[in-house]
């Protein structure tokens, strides 16, 4: 990873960028795209993509989402406490004690999740139990609701933690947000790849950092029907399950620095599936698999069903403590996640169809 790259994946893992409110993320992204893409387009809702042209029209979309987990003030007291709900999956049971940014109409404002002293929760039967949402209160330093006001703040303003991304030993980067920020910076550097490359891809790709992804997939829905892509490659993270206390029978077996994770069955196109593992073989990139028997709970359960369907696939990078603040990735899987697709969406060629077919 490069100097400059580093910095671009920092900006964008420390912006602010929750569901529903996703355009200063939006924008950081945008404005990187856009040295290497002619088209930067962006809808009603905020999912935005960059479009590439290849030798023919036909489309292949590399999707990833740019929302975040975080919180939304529900209720503010007379003494000037906030009363929080979630946005998302947010996990209440990490959150006291914790910093947040709170993006208020005068700008941004910081608060802590209160934590009450240890001393002063009584548990003599020793069995305290993790907050439930509605247990939280934030302090942003107000002594009553007038003084929130005077903030820039009032009910329905979202959240998230200050936790920014750091570095650790042997190639691990963790922090708030790499789901699903680590995508966007993905499908940017495949796009940076195949925009400064020799060889140019046969079918037009358009890289769509989709909204709203923690709630529902509603971006992605809403832009792939705009769109119209012929094949679709989606990038999520995945639970990297190699960490202590995690049953690998109930979970499956996915390793950090084990490379991205192919995912089968349910949204998962058998053929492009193939080819992702042809694709990694030829490349000798390592991949990991995982099965999905109903769903996969990303985007592609959105995306594949469009119109007439799109054959699509999940390509997953596997990630430690997902929806907290130190969350985890290899950034050996970061490098062989770019190259797997960068190879993909150079083996296709113009006339190529990805359709099942009867004998």
């Amino acid at each position: 990873m490069s100097p400059t790259d580093r910095d671009f994946l920092f900006h964008l893992l420390q912006t602010p960028s929750p569901t529903g409110f996703e355009m200063r993320g939006q924008q950081v992204w945008a404005d990187w795209v856009k040295s290497y893409a002619p088209q930067v387009t962006c809808d009603s809702y905020g999912s935005t993509w960059a479009t590439l042209p290849g030798k023919s029209e036909r489309i292949i979309m590399l999707e990833a989402h740019a929302d975040e987990i975080g919180y939304m003030i529900k209720h503010i007291d007379a003494n000037g406490f906030l009363r929080i709900d979630r946005v998302g999956g947010s996990d209440a049971a990490t959150a006291r004690g914790r910093r947040l940014t709170i993006l208020g109409d005068k700008g941004s404002v910081s608060g802590i999740i209160g934590n009450t002293a240890i001393h002063l929760r009584r548990d003599e039967a020793g069995s305290e139990k993790a907050p439930a949402v509605h247990d939280l209160w934030v302090d942003v330093g107000a002594s009553s609701a007038a003084e929130v006001a005077e903030l820039g703040l009032r009910v329905g303003h979202p959240a998230v933690y200050q936790d920014g991304p750091m570095e650790l030993s042997h190639q691990r980067l963790i922090g708030r947000a790499l789901d699903n920020r680590i995508g966007s910076y993905i499908i940017a550097q495949v796009l940076k790849r195949l925009a400064t490359g020799a060889k140019k891809p046969a079918f037009t790709v358009i890289f769509l950092n989709a909204v709203q992804e923690e709630i529902g997939g509603n971006g992605a829905m809403m832009a792939t029907y705009r769109l119209k892509p012929d094949l679709c490659v989606c990038l999520d993270v995945t639970h990297a399950t190699d960490t202590p206390g995690i049953d690998v029978t109930k979970f499956g077996s996915v390793k950090l620095g084990g490379g991205p994770t192919l995912c089968h069955g349910s949204a998962n196109h058998p053929l492009l599936v193939q080819r992702l593992i042809d694709t990694a073989a030829k490349a000798k990139l390592p991949i990991q698999h995982e099965a999905s028997s109903r769903f996969t709970g990303t985007d592609t359960d959105k995306i594949f069903h469009s119109r007439e369907g799109i054959p699509s696939a999940l390509v997953s990078l596997p990630l430690r403590c997902m929806h907290s603040v130190v969350e985890t990735a290899h950034l050996d899987d970061i490098e062989n996640t770019i190259q797997l697709l960068t190879q993909l969406v150079l083996s296709i060629r113009e006339k190529e169809q990805f359709c099942q077919t009867l004998e």
